[in-house]
């Protein structure tokens, strides 16, 4: 089972679960240039040219992560790249999914924006730039 949480909540879980990993399954220039959780380690669902799936993308996840039994919080900008990911590594055996609602960005406003309306920066929990 995938169980959905907000930023707020995912922030807090990951507070009292040490364990825990964010996988941030945006692309490698997301992750890098508009800002990421601490830790988050990026492993692309999709990558640019002409966002193609990566077929490694079980593979990269294990090897971050071989316990299948760790807790995993799935990033992207707006929560629905990151629940297609979560589907995925649910068919692979992983059994503790959390998709990250909202995301990173959060939902576009009446303008087109994110960042308005919701999502990880949003709600002004910690993030970086590499």
């Amino acid at each position: 089972m995938i169980e959905e949480l907000n930023p707020i909540q995912c922030w807090r879980f990951l507070q009292e679960t040490p364990a825990a990993v964010i996988i941030d399954v945006r692309t490698a220039i997301e992750h890098s240039f508009v800002g990421h959780p601490p830790g988050a380690k990026p492993i692309a669902w999709k990558e640019f040219p002409g966002m193609k799936p990566n077929l490694q993308f079980v593979e990269q996840v294990a090897a971050t992560v071989p316990d299948k039994n760790v807790p995993l919080l799935l990033l992207c900008r707006s929560g629905a790249r990151s629940l297609a990911a979560a589907k995925v590594l649910e068919d692979a055996g992983y059994q503790h999914l959390i998709n990250i609602k909202e995301g990173f960005e959060g939902d576009l406003d009446k303008q087109k924006h994110r960042g308005t309306v919701n999502g990880w920066r949003f709600h002004g929990l910690p993030w970086i730039q590499s």
